[in-house]
């Protein structure tokens, strides 16, 4: 249930604990010349990417610089197609999943273009490397009644006396999430000057610095509001300019809203236990069934491909599918 939702003891930046990742081999075991490099190309990559996939990248390049080291090689120009193949080998003998073998050979491609560019090696040996597909997979769903459930337990949390203006803050949130389809980062992003009241939307900064505007329905938008009037009450030196925050007043760390997400859920039995992701799923999901357009569903996702949103209409499709079996006297 909702129970605490509002008053997590550990609710603030700082005082999140993830899992520890596994320590791997000593720095000290990449030469220089491979290490300054592989330092300089993630720094490259501050300015487009986040610093999730820009700690994925230095893992992954990390490991095969001493992968080549194993091999004999102390220069990046030293390394053959043949030691990316091996490495991306043995990653796969090890157990790699599909995506992370992805995401290895991605950051393997784009490396090397960038070794290429600044003229540190003669020739791109990674642009042959192939990798393998990734099913593209959707959360399990959650459909309007669960989300109508959800709401109307966080409402009724919020109005408990011992919620506090927390509560407030939790409804809103989740209808920033649930409203916009806005992913988690954007939704911690935000700042006070992105929420344009009189036009009913608000400014992401999504993937590769790209800015939309997203609209808000009046829900969303009345419990942006009720909290906003209040965060005075929790705002501190240290709050800045941002809309959500936790409960020492600094921006909302991303681990406290995929938590209270999951406690919201907790509230409907029926409902699969999804994080912020689930509900902008569950969003493009009823949209289109609504009869949105796929290309505005597109936009207010801020999805770099269409393609990328297409994967929705296969969810609706089947819907459809199973309505017509269930109500059509030929079917």
């Amino acid at each position: 249930m909702l129970e605490g939702m509002a008053q997590d003891p550990n609710d603030s930046p700082g005082t999140e604990r993830g899992p520890t990742p596994p320590a791997g081999p000593p720095a000290e075991t990449i030469p220089p010349a491979l290490a300054a490099p592989l330092q300089e190309f993630l720094r490259s990559l501050e300015q487009d990417r986040s610093s999730h996939t820009i700690r994925g990248y230095g893992g992954d390049l990390e490991d095969l610089a001493r992968f080549v080291v194993g091999r004999g090689r102390h220069q990046w120009s030293e390394v053959v197609l043949t030691d990316l193949r091996a490495w991306l080998g043995a990653q796969h003998r090890a157990g790699a999943a599909p995506a992370s073998l992805q995401r290895r050979t991605s950051a393997a491609r784009g490396f090397y273009r960038w070794l290429v560019r600044e003229q540190l090696v003669g020739s791109d040996i990674a642009s042959s490397l192939s990798s393998p597909k990734v099913p593209r997979r959707l959360p399990p769903d959650v459909g309007q009644e669960d989300i109508a459930q959800m709401f109307r337990a966080a409402i009724d949390r919020a109005g408990e006396p011992e919620a506090g203006v927390l509560g407030l803050r939790d409804v809103a949130i989740l209808e920033v999430l649930y409203g916009s389809g806005v992913r988690v980062a954007e939704l911690c992003g935000l700042d006070v000057d992105d929420v344009d009241r009189t036009r009913g939307t608000i400014r992401v900064l999504g993937k590769g610095n790209k800015e939309r505007s997203v609209p808000l329905g009046d829900p969303a938008m009345d419990a942006l509001d009720r909290w906003l009037g209040r965060r005075g009450e929790v705002a501190t030196d240290s709050s800045g300019p941002a809309v959500f925050l936790g409960s020492r007043g600094g921006r909302i760390d991303q681990r406290v809203v995929r938590r209270l997400v999951h406690r919201a859920l907790e509230a409907v039995p029926e409902a699969p236990n999804v994080g912020p992701h689930g509900l902008r799923h569950a969003m493009a999901t009823h949209l289109l069934e609504g009869g949105a357009d796929l290309r505005s569903v597109q936009e207010m996702l801020g999805h770099a491909s269409l393609a990328t949103t297409q994967i929705y209409t296969h969810v609706s499709s089947e819907r459809l599918r199973q309505a017509f079996r269930q109500a059509h006297p030929r079917a």
